[in-house]
């Protein structure tokens, strides 16, 4: 039995953006880590105590930087699945029904 019966005369479609946005993720990954973390290490590494406010700025850098992350997998996973559903199509194995009974179709009361 074959898994992966590939639908006869498919047409495969061509790639558009999501191969561009793919390829430029992991840009957008590094640029997207370094520009919070930057600003963020110089004030946790500067010998003076944090003060409140600094503390507060180092919090909002840490969520710009996880919603980063964030987006940048939810991108790649997109981009993954409109590949995928773009690749040939597949189809199931066919499934024999079973003879039909005819004294089943109807409650016994009936």
């Amino acid at each position: 039995m074959n898994y992966l019966n590939k639908l006869p005369g498919f047409i495969k479609a061509p790639s558009g953006l999501e191969w561009i946005l793919f390829k430029k993720l992991p840009l957008i990954f590094s640029i997207g880590t370094a520009a919070p973390c930057i600003p963020m290490l110089i004030l946790y590494f500067s010998n003076d105590p944090l003060q409140r406010e600094q503390q507060q700025v180092i919090y909002q850098l840490l969520g710009v930087l996880f919603s980063t992350w964030f987006f940048v997998g939810a991108i790649a996973i997109g981009c993954i699945v409109v590949t995928i559903m773009k690749g040939p199509a597949y189809v199931a194995d066919p499934y024999e029904l079973p003879k039909e009974n005819k004294k089943l179709e109807h409650p016994p009361n009936w």
